[in-house]
């Protein structure tokens, strides 16, 4: 990771912290011990991770937040311990414990080709006790005061799944399964553990659960809660967003249109528009950009504004930072861009994917 700086030291700047979170820690209990690191409110973090879980939480810190909501959807990688021959509230190993159905005639086969038949594209039913909203109001909150709670099916992706070891316990009457994961967002592990245990008629519960990966950011790069207390790291905004999105070099010109969130050239991306990291000349990261057909009469540079007679494609800007060049940024300050009617501020959303 880069920029690393003594809390005590440290100017707040912009960027993301990359926490191995420990067991028995929300999400947000993380969040608020790094506010306090950090000397800044302006903290949020990309995907819940359960109390139970460790591993990667990806927490951005000032104008980091507005990346928050394109990290949240990307694929994440788990490792985790399945239990097979008991089901909980939960579907995990802090829930009430509601039947056991010894998994003796449970082989390995049996295993793999259920591990298989929940690869790929399928339907997924998320875990009762989630952050779900039903009706305005969170299903966990729903669940523990009692209340019958029914979820709808939706679709996810499991790229893969590997059982990397099965161990029979408790003479053979459970089975635990260490397996590891690569899932799309929205993607419940734990449900996987329940789902695994029905399709063996014994049911199954997880025991651990461990995030590796969060899109391109991996265990490896991570700081626990205690080296972060001595040694504050972060990857700065640029760098951040130059892992996350395709780079674009902007001039001196095209900077100063998108300080004002006029649209600029297309940066080539075609029918399929992906987001674009665009940065200027001295390599600060000014906007998020995405390839639309050019519209007539909308913001935009000259060149942009030319594209929109040939019916051809534009850049808009999706998310403007202030430009590194603007005036007052000389004198210390950062202002925010003053982005125009056509440019979009998306707000940050979270998601339990544990």
């Amino acid at each position: 990771m880069g920029k690393k700086q003594k809390p005590e030291e440290l100017e707040v700047g912009s960027g993301l912290v990359l926490v191995d979170k420990p067991a028995g820690w929300t999400s947000h209990d993380v969040v608020g011990r790094l506010r306090k690191l950090a000397g800044t409110r302006k903290v949020g973090h990309a995907g819940t991770l359960d109390p139970m879980a460790t591993g990667v939480l990806v927490v951005g810190i000032n104008r980091a937040t507005r990346l928050l909501t394109h990290i949240v959807g990307v694929d994440k990688t788990y490792t985790a311990t399945m239990r097979l021959g008991q089901s909980t509230t939960t579907d995990d190993a802090e829930g009430e414990l509601l039947q056991t159905r010894f998994a003796n005639a449970v082989g390995a086969e049996d295993i793999h080709a259920e591990v298989a038949r929940l690869t790929g594209e399928i339907q997924q039913v998320p875990a009762t006790v989630s952050a779900i909203k039903v009706d305005g109001r969170r299903a966990y909150d729903r669940a523990r005061a009692g209340e019958e709670v029914e979820l709808n099916s939706r679709a996810i992706t499991v790229h893969s799944f590997e059982v990397l070891d099965i161990r029979r316990i408790e003479g053979g009457k459970l089975i635990d399964v260490d397996i590891e994961v690569r899932v799309s967002s929205g993607t419940y592990v734990r449900a996987l553990a329940r789902d695994l245990g029905e399709a063996l008629e014994v049911g199954g519960h997880l025991t651990a659960l461990r995030r590796t990966a969060v899109g391109p950011y991996s265990i490896d790069q991570t700081l626990t809660l205690d080296q972060l207390g001595e040694d504050f790291g972060y990857i700065g905004l640029a760098e951040a967003a130059a892992q996350l999105f395709p780079a674009r070099e902007l001039t001196a010109e095209e900077t100063a249109n998108l300080g004002f969130g006029r649209r600029v050239t297309a940066s080539g991306t075609g029918e399929a528009p992906q987001l674009t990291a665009a940065f200027s000349p001295e390599g600060d990261l000014v906007a998020l950009l995405r390839d639309v057909p050019a519209k007539k009469g909308a913001s935009a540079s000259p060149d942009a504004a030319d594209a929109a007679e040939s019916s051809s494609y534009q850049a808009k800007p999706e998310l403007v930072f202030a430009p590194a060049t603007a005036p007052a940024a000389a004198s210390g300050s950062t202002p925010a861009a003053a982005p125009t009617a056509d440019a979009e501020t998306p707000t940050q959303s979270e998601e339990s994917t544990a």
